[in-house]
């Protein structure tokens, strides 16, 4: 049997209790608690009480098929894992070793979990993360005790402040040699405490699938990190607990304004002369909406860092990014604005909007109001708000505003269109960034490190809102733009996943390209090689401070490839980058492009 839970709000869509397969629905349908569309939502297979297998005939009728129970004596990491596959976990990324063996051999019994074996924790952890940044579900890092588990942190730290469900298993010691210092033991339950939102040692066998399921309910609902620990001796407890259906488990999460909240922001839109949406990673579940609300009120798009992508940024009324990233013309028209319309943005510090008459409208209560005091906030999924103002507000043609807004649009492209030199050597980033879009699918996903190389994404690279872009947020940590692309290739086999990242961020991880290769992902991995560590190097200069210790020793990334059995190439000149972007999407198989580039891009 399948079901499919909304991402958004958690209402589940049962194909049984409809009689009819998700797929067959139109593509316009629409989740009928919160208006996401249907791409938002994602499948859970169960089996049903009866131990059969429910799915649908080539004419669309319910079908049932016997499953023969594989093992009758079961541990429990056994049902552990059986109950993460029953709630839609998928992957499990980690390395084996000595306290989780019982739970790698539940792994490897279960057919509805797929491992990936990693090369450093860090990166089990970063895949997890970018894993529900991109959908919105939960996959789980299974570790050792002690190292295994403290080299998660970087990772789950980066989930936990950009709200990312994940889900932790770690091994420990035995039950009687908690406390005493034994080999490899730390106080896991402390050291996960202080982010974790549901952090449990399991004491018994026959509590496994009830804080199983307790972990994954509060990552999901709380999208947060959930650790259990599980002793070596446990893992080979006979254990026979009934495994917990997730259908009436996950509250549906259905929420908007009431009508005359939603009159008052209408009658502020209506009333406005220079309104400007400002919209965030949380308005990328309708895309549509805000374009369509955009053109009836004439109002520009700025965009915040990782809600780039919610329109083509060639769209003639979006302006560009704020905060550091940030357009020019998107600093003017919001500093002139008389109404920000702010849409799933969490403003941080480096956010830069001005304090203007603003409306903000955001799931997350905390988020309202902590920038700039907010005229009227409004606390709801933009996808259900969203919707019903665009249905009241009055349309708007505010010819002189449109002609203001198109005017400096094209005074920014031609800044960035200047920034784009290809006779500089070596390449300058905008260029490189510019030629590389030219090549780029149109539903690529772009997995950016942090640094330069990702500070230049969010400027110079032409996005279309047909691409995903994923990042390393708030914590905004180096060394994220490889695991992304790792699990982003995953997930999405017959798409185009690219990295693009510099060679201090890429030298962090390089060891899970092997990873790469083991599991033939084909990832093309775009290194933006400086010899330093750029951005670091502009704020020594910013701040009156000598450049010291920022220059970096690397090896030949193109030879680093070729040696794990990927294929390296290197690029010096604009023509040789061309030839080297060509040959990496020509083939199927990991690639690693090694582009020297100027580190002085802020001269």
């Amino acid at each position: 049997m399948f079901k499919y839970r909304c991402k958004v709000c958690n209402y589940f869509f049962n194909e049984l209790k409809e009689n009819i397969a998700f797929e067959k629905l139109p593509q316009s349908w629409k989740c009928p608690v919160c208006n996401a569309s249907k791409d938002m939502f994602i499948e859970i297979k169960e089996k049903d009480i009866k131990n059969k297998n429910v799915d649908f005939d080539k004419n669309n009728k319910i079908v049932e098929n016997d499953m023969a129970d594989e093992d009758s004596f079961k541990t429990a990491p056994d049902l552990m894992i059986e109950q993460m596959a029953a709630w839609g976990i998928k992957y499990v990324f980690g390395i084996p070793g000595t306290s989780s063996l019982g739970v790698v051999e539940a792994v490897r019994k279960n057919k509805d979990i797929e491992y990936f074996q990693v090369r450093h924790e860090q990166t089990a952890a970063m895949m997890a993360s970018a894993y529900g940044k991109l959908t919105g579900n939960i996959a789980a890092c299974l570790t050792i005790a002690g190292p295994g588990a403290t080299n998660l942190a970087t990772g789950l730290y980066d989930a936990t402040l950009d709200k990312s469900p994940v889900l932790v298993i770690t091994g420990h010691v035995q039950r009687k040699l908690i406390g005493t210092k034994a080999f490899q033991e730390i106080n896991q339950h402390e050291f996960f405490e202080t982010f974790a939102v549901f952090n449990k040692t399991i004491n018994h066998s026959d509590e496994v699938t009830r804080l199983t399921t307790l972990a994954i309910r509060h990552a999901l609902i709380e999208k947060g990190v959930s650790h259990l620990s599980i002793s070596v001796d446990i893992q080979k407890e006979k254990c026979d607990d009934d495994i917990i259906p997730i259908e009436g488990k996950i509250a549906t999460i259905s929420a908007t304004a009431a009508e005359n909240i939603i009159d008052q922001a209408v009658s502020m839109i209506n009333n406005s002369k220079r309104p400007v949406i400002v919209a965030g990673a949380g308005a990328l579940e309708n895309k549509e909406d805000i374009k369509e609300l955009s053109q009836k009120i004439s109002a520009p798009i700025v965009t915040s860092f990782r809600g780039k992508g919610i329109v083509d940024d060639d769209y003639f009324l979006h302006v560009g990014g704020h905060g550091g990233i940030g357009s020019l013309t998107a600093g003017k028209l919001t500093d002139s604005s008389d109404l920000l319309i702010i849409i799933g943005c969490s403003c941080s510090n480096n956010t830069n909007l001005p304090n203007r008459p603003a409306i903000q409208i955001d799931i997350d209560p905390l988020v309202i109001g902590k920038k700039h005091p907010i005229d009227l906030n409004i606390m709801g999924n933009s996808g259900e708000v969203v919707p019903k103002i665009l249905k009241k507000v009055k349309k708007s043609n505010k010819e002189e505003y449109l002609d203001e807004i198109a005017k400096l649009k094209k005074q920014w492209n031609e800044i960035l269109e200047n920034e784009e030199d290809p006779t500089k050597v070596p390449l300058k980033f905008p260029f490189i960034l510019k030629e590389l879009s030219n090549y780029v699918a149109d539903d690529a996903i772009i997995a950016i490190d942090v640094g330069e190389n990702g500070w230049r994404v969010g400027r110079n690279f032409p996005m279309k809102n047909t691409q995903k872009i994923v990042m390393s947020g708030y914590l905004a940590t180096m060394g994220f733009g490889l695991p992304a692309a790792l699990v982003s290739q995953i997930i999405n086999p017959g798409k185009e996943v690219i990295c693009i990242s510099g060679d201090g961020g890429f030298a962090m991880v390089m060891g899970d390209f092997l990873t790469a290769v083991k599991y033939k992902l084909p990832i093309k991995v775009f290194i933006f090689n400086n010899h330093e560590l750029g951005m670091i190097m502009a704020e020594q200069e910013n701040e009156d401070y000598p450049n010291w210790n920022t220059n970096l020793h690397n090896c030949d990334f193109a030879e680093f490839a070729e040696s794990c059995g990927g294929i390296g190439l290197k690029a010096n000149t604009s023509q040789e980058l061309k030839m080297a972007i060509e040959t990496a999407f020509a083939v199927d198989e990991p690639v690693i492009v090694d582009i020297e580039t100027d580190p002085n891009t802020y001269d």
